[in-house]
């Protein structure tokens, strides 16, 4: 709760969507790099082979560039933002409910794609993508992309695996004969609403909902609504990826909104474990390598921009965390990733996720819409029994 406190307080400071950011100018060459090299990400994004030693896309970068690489892991884009605002930080993994944040609050500096070889490989979809892309500025390079997958365990669901999202919105008696009420999770972030919002689009069409993002009084109450009753059902809420594995593992957590990349852990750990995109469809996460205004090891961070887009990281990446490359030619010839991960990851779905933005008040659907920083203050009350 403190945690999503000072989230909240941050995201009053940076919530500047409605002025437009002025950009900078970004680096017109590249020097030598500064030696050092600090990182916001999510869990699982930048690894250096203490988890497995077969995923280490840092060591190489490290030893070609002089560039010593230190990270600091997020679990919400609330806090990434909250870092971000308090500096220190040259680059940032931020998904598409922070990107424009970041901009707006001009915490980000746009970037010369001209010092990033590779920008040219980058899959089309990804490549003017409005997550990163303002007025034809780019804020960042495209990282990966993925989907919020409903991941359960397999003793509770037998031969049955959970077509909706009900099984966490709702209380109900799951296959092996027991409530939910208690064995479920749900996400410690705002964002979640939308999350609620999409469930509603399938089951609840009279309230108009077109975009889970953008919600007006009516909708967004409904949303609070299904989240109360999930509070109900919820044993804990989860930020920390490795929280969650324990809670599955230990603690008789059977069925959570997640991310691949807990799936993959436990499959690899021969858990009883398996992930679905149910029928309602999914929120997902589109994510950005974007450069601070204030970093210290600029060209560093273009060193690593450029790293970061080498089919062989992108297509480790993708395999460690279970999404999807933002350079096609990774789904080819990568080891760990093989030739059928993109496939297996989603990657002909793009069309179907709901990618994670930023909720404010002017939208494009209806007009007038409930902002991100009611999300925040009204979720923190869902979890808190209000």
């Amino acid at each position: 709760m403190k945690q999503i406190l000072k989230s909240c307080t941050a995201l009053t400071l940076s919530l500047g969507l409605i002025a437009p950011a002025l950009a900078q100018e970004p680096l017109k060459e590249l020097g030598k790099g500064e030696g050092e090299l600090s990182i916001v990400a999510w869990a699982g994004y930048i690894e250096r082979g203490e988890t497995d030693k077969n995923y280490d896309w840092v060591t190489d970068f490290e030893k070609q560039t002089g560039c010593k690489v230190s990270v600091k892991t997020a679990a919400t884009s609330d806090e990434m933002v909250a870092l971000m605002n308090e500096g220190g930080f040259d680059l940032v993994t931020a998904s598409g409910d922070a990107s424009l944040r970041l901009v707006a609050g001009k915490r980000v500096q746009p970037i010369n794609t001209a010092l990033i070889p590779s920008w040219k490989t980058i899959d089309e979809r990804m490549q003017n993508a409005p997550w990163h892309t303002v007025n034809g500025v780019h804020y960042g390079a495209p990282y990966v992309w993925g989907p919020n997958v409903l991941m359960y365990n397999t003793e509770a669901f037998k031969d049955q695996p959970p077509k909706s999202w009900k099984v966490v919105f709702e209380e109900m008696t799951l296959p092996d004969g027991k409530s939910n009420k208690g064995r479920i999770q749900a996400y410690d972030g705002a964002i979640h609403v939308a999350d609620a919002a999409n469930y509603l689009m399938a089951h609840k069409p009279d309230l108009g909902i077109k975009d889970p993002y953008e919600l007006n009084e009516d909708q967004y109450k409904a949303a609070l609504d299904l989240l109360r009753t999930q509070r109900t059902l919820v044993g804990r809420y989860w930020h920390d990826a490795m929280i969650q594995i324990d809670d599955f593992k230990n603690e008789g957590v059977v069925a959570s909104g997640s991310w691949p990349f807990q799936v993959n852990l436990m499959l690899a750990e021969k858990q009883p474990i398996e992930s679905v995109i149910p029928e309602e469809g999914v929120t997902g996460w589109a994510d950005t390598t974007m450069l601070h205004a204030d970093s210290q090891h600029p060209n560093c961070a273009y060193m690593w921009m450029e790293h970061s887009l080498s089919p062989k990281v992108q297509g480790d990446v993708s395999a460690w965390f279970g999404a999807n490359p933002s350079v096609g030619a990774a789904c080819n010839g990568n080891e760990l990733l093989t030739d059928e991960g993109c496939e297996a990851n989603g990657y002909n779905d793009f069309e179907k996720v709901k990618f994670w933005k930023t909720p404010v008040a002017k939208c494009a659907s209806q007009g007038e819409c409930v902002p991100y920083h009611r999300w925040v203050s009204d979720y923190i009350g869902v979890i808190g029994g209000r």
